[in-house]
């Protein structure tokens, strides 16, 4: 009889997310068991507790996912799962801390071919703007646009040397030119904005962000993508459902479009599942992070 499959949801926050374990019911396994309050230097021995406890066939049949809210720890905790691998006991790992990794592929996925349909450009030719940049989507979001060759800044609310920290720090690791800005006032967001050719809104949900007045100085504007669906938008004129809409608010801005948070969400919603079910389906175990998240939404959207 063929062994049940069992998802092992590593958490170092009190909770884990209750969307993350719907979504893994729902990707098709069969016995999910989640864990708080994983420390880092738990995950070895609980990888090979996984790994030794079902035997070669088993462990084509179990998965460990990673959750959170820090990237960086749950990195951390993906390269301490990867290193307790005794082959041929190996399980795939899935690191998606806060949905950071899935959201933000997702929204960078939909803002890029929204670029390249309405103004035949690439994510290299432009610069953009993220705002919330300093949050776990921010930071994600971040990456992969500059990783994609896009001249990327983590924009804070409060503190530029906040912005700048968590650039130089993840610059460092995985090799990406991230830059950092604050943006604490309407004439600090105008400035901003005025030569940015794309906007990534990941701010804080129900807040308004971008006014229709700062929108107005974008003369450089292609595409906005917001991923706040609780009323106030994030962006001032994008709607929920929004997909290559014009921004109407955009008035100085050629054909500048916009992405609403349901078509992102769309998007990471299957995007999440397709890598969940990943895990079920492979022979070779995978090892799981918004790269491959990336690459995976931009096929999606």
């Amino acid at each position: 009889m063929e062994k049940r499959s069992i998802l092992h949801m590593l958490d170092p926050m009190p909770n884990n997310s209750p969307f993350d374990i719907n979504m893994a019911m729902d990707a098709g396994f069969d016995v999910l068991m989640p864990y708080s309050n994983v420390k880092l230097d738990s995950i070895y021995r609980l990888t090979q507790d996984a790994i030794f406890s079902r035997g070669p066939t088993g462990v084509k049949r179990t998965g460990i996912f990673i959750g959170g809210r820090d990237l960086g720890l749950a990195m951390d905790m993906l390269d301490a799962s990867q290193q307790a691998m005794v082959p041929p006991f190996e399980v795939s790992v899935f690191a998606d801390p806060s949905g950071a990794f899935t959201t933000a592929a997702a929204l960078v996925a939909c803002v890029e071919k929204e670029l390249k349909s309405k103004h035949g450009k690439e994510l290299k030719d432009c610069t953009a703007l993220v705002f919330g940049g300093t949050g776990p989507v921010g930071i994600a979001t971040g990456i992969i646009a500059s990783l994609a060759g896009a001249k990327t800044v983590l924009v804070d609310h409060l503190l530029l040397e906040t912005a700048e920290d968590i650039a130089k720090a993840y610059n460092r690791r995985f090799g990406c030119t991230l830059k950092g800005a604050c943006a604490g006032s309407e004439a600090d967001k105008i400035e901003l904005v005025a030569t940015a050719d794309i906007i990534f809104c990941v701010a804080k949900a129900g807040v308004q962000v971008l006014s229709s007045a700062v929108l107005k100085e974008a003369r450089q504007l292609k595409v906005a993508g917001d991923v706040n669906a609780v009323p106030p938008m994030g962006i001032e004129g994008i709607k929920r459902s929004d997909l290559g809409v014009p921004l109407i608010y955009a008035t100085n801005a050629q054909g500048a479009v916009g992405v609403g948070a349901l078509a992102v969400g769309n998007v990471k919603y299957k995007l999440q599942n397709e890598m969940l079910k990943l895990m079920l389906e492979t022979d070779k175990p995978l090892y799981l992070d918004f790269r491959e998240a990336f690459n995976k939404a931009r096929n999606i959207a």
